[in-house]
Parts: C-alpha cells; sequence; structure tokens
C-alpha cells in the first residue's frame, strides 16, 4: 500500500480554490463556454444533476445540455463549502447551496484533477435535500 498523499499543500489549496471560485462565478454568471472549459473534455466525464435527464455521461453531454438548456438565474447562496487537495494533483469540493429566493438546501460535489491545461472537473453531482 502507498503513503498517503498530503493532504492540502497550501499552494495546492490555494489553486484549486481559485478554480472552484471561477467555476462559481462561471455558474452565477451563465459562462456555458467557461464551464465546458473547466469540466475534463472526456468521455468519461460524469455530471449527475437535479433531475432524470441531467444523467450527463461525457464532456459532450454536459456541453450539450448546458447549450440547450441556455441561461437560467442561478444567483444562490454558498455555505459549509469544503475543499481538500491531496498530493499536488486531486482535489474535492464540496458546497451547500441556497438558490436566490427559495428555502431549498443544494448540495454540490465536484472531483477534480490537474491537467496540463489546468484544474478540471472529472465528476460533479448536484442534488437538493429532501
Amino acid at each position: 500500500m502507498s503513503a498517503t498523499p498530503e493532504v492540502n499543500r497550501p499552494q495546492v489549496l490555494a489553486e484549486l480554490t481559485a478554480a472552484f471560485a471561477a467555476y462559481e462565478r462561471a455558474v452565477v454568471g451563465n459562462d456555458i463556454a467557461a464551464l465546458n472549459r473547466m469540466f475534463w473534455d472526456d468521455p468519461l466525464t460524469l455530471r449527475y444533476g437535479t433531475r432524470e435527464h441531467e444523467l450527463l455521461r461525457s464532456h459532450a453531454e454536459i456541453a450539450e445540455f448546458r447549450l440547450k438548456r441556455g441561461a437560467v438565474d442561478q444567483r444562490r447562496t454558498l455555505r459549509n463549502t469544503r475543499i481538500v487537495t491531496f498530493g499536488n494533483d486531486f482535489g474535492v469540493a464540496n458546497t451547500e447551496y441556497v438558490p436566490a429566493g427559495s428555502e431549498k438546501i443544494g448540495r454540490q460535489s465536484q472531483t477534480w484533477i490537474r491537467t496540463a491545461d489546468g484544474w478540471k472537473v472529472v465528476s460533479a453531482h448536484v442534488s437538493f435535500g429532501v
């Protein structure tokens, strides 16, 4: 068994925190092109959303979904955000969010990897509490 990678190296954590913040700005700003760039461009990329038709099983499906859906009101307040990195090239980001004008509590999880093109989301899951 290999050694556990170093958790939350300050520089790596700062980089992934910045990538997560950029992702959040793109979500709220409906910047579809930026969101598509932030996901790993690979058939293995996943995004599970809040509706049945949001079971997206490739970068192409994710990009098509966003394009067809178009701009939507994504204003929200984040809370309990937790970002953890492992070594230099892997991390996870989890947060709760409350959509503007709603009492619902959403949850968002992302798995990120460092690539030659920077940090990319390889798996994402969005849901609402019961």
